[in-house]
């Protein structure tokens, strides 16, 4: 069964940094690239990064500079480093599994499936 688990959620203040893990099982890192979502109360989902099979990482405009994907084939681990939270981070997290070939178009619409989402809260 292909499965995707996040975690590292949490409450943070304003300024401050998480690292979100996302782990794989039932399938391999060079099988699907893995995106990061994020989804705020009353707002559609938006995508922030993907790396794709071949390790070729990829950002959504704004997330620019204060996010770092990043993968650990041995573990078969992706993680989101986050730094200088906003209030406006806070949303649930999803990391997600896409086609190789759509790992840089950050659209719901093109994702196999879905790991549950891990609640990130940024306080100001």
């Amino acid at each position: 069964e292909v499965q995707l688990q996040a975690s590292g959620g949490g409450l943070v203040q304003a300024g401050g940094s998480l690292r979100l893990s996302c782990a794989a099982s039932g399938f391999t890192l060079d099988d699907y690239a893995i995106a990061w979502f994020r989804q705020a109360p009353g707002k559609e989902r938006e995508g922030i990064s993907s790396i794709s099979t071949n390790r070729i990482t990829y950002y959504s405009e704004f997330a620019k500079g204060r996010f770092d994907i990043s993968s650990d084939s041995a573990r078969n681990m992706v993680y989101l480093q986050m730094r200088h939270l906003e209030p406006e981070d806070t949303a649930t997290w999803y990391c997600a599994a896409l086609p190789h070939s759509m790992s840089t178009i950050l659209d719901p619409a093109f994702i196999s499936f879905w790991g549950q989402g891990t609640l990130v809260t940024v306080s100001s």
